[in-house]
């Protein structure tokens, strides 16, 4: 992978979560009874992001942040398996602004992170087109589903520590 997407990423990665930090809480608030009503099978996510303040909310970026710098750093240094990691975070970040961008649709307006998701969909494109011309068709596939599964438990810790650190 060229430096300037490894080192991008993480600034990325402050961009689109910053937009998820400053609006999530109050959105969350301003319309989770509509979106109970309108999805039922979301009420239990719904009420969890709404339990989770700015500040919870923030600390559980904080978190995730640290992660990706201390995987940015293995790669530089050249670490083994580093590669296959980093292209797995970078999957599930980029799959990521699909989800984004999929929930506006569905509720057919704004969702936290769907402004950066549509700014920086050329930037995931282009970084997982310069991924495909490294990796094979089966390998991606499997280090995206390993980016998201990681993502998805570590979303889990990570607002968990949120929330630990804010009661």
């Amino acid at each position: 992978m060229e430096l300037f997407w490894i080192i991008s990423f993480p600034l990325a990665f402050i961009i689109h979560d910053s937009e998820e930090i400053i609006v999530q809480h109050k959105w969350v608030l301003t319309h989770k009874e509509r979106l109970i009503q309108k999805f039922p099978i979301a009420t239990r996510i719904l009420e969890h992001l709404a339990s989770l303040s700015t500040k919870a909310f923030a600390i559980a970026v904080l978190e995730e942040l640290i992660l990706l710098l201390f995987a940015t750093t293995y790669v530089l240094i050249g670490g083994v398996y580093a590669t296959e990691l980093w292209i797995a975070l970078f999957m599930a970040f980029s799959i990521h602004f699909v989800v984004h961008i999929a929930q506006g649709v569905i509720v057919m307006g704004y969702v936290p992170g769907l402004a950066t998701s549509i700014l920086m969909f050329p930037y995931a494109y282009f970084g997982v087109s310069k991924i495909c011309e490294d990796v094979s068709g089966n390998k991606l596939i499997q280090l995206s589903v390993l980016g998201i599964i990681a993502m998805m438990v570590n979303l889990r810790i990570a607002h968990w520590v949120g929330k630990k650190f804010t009661h």
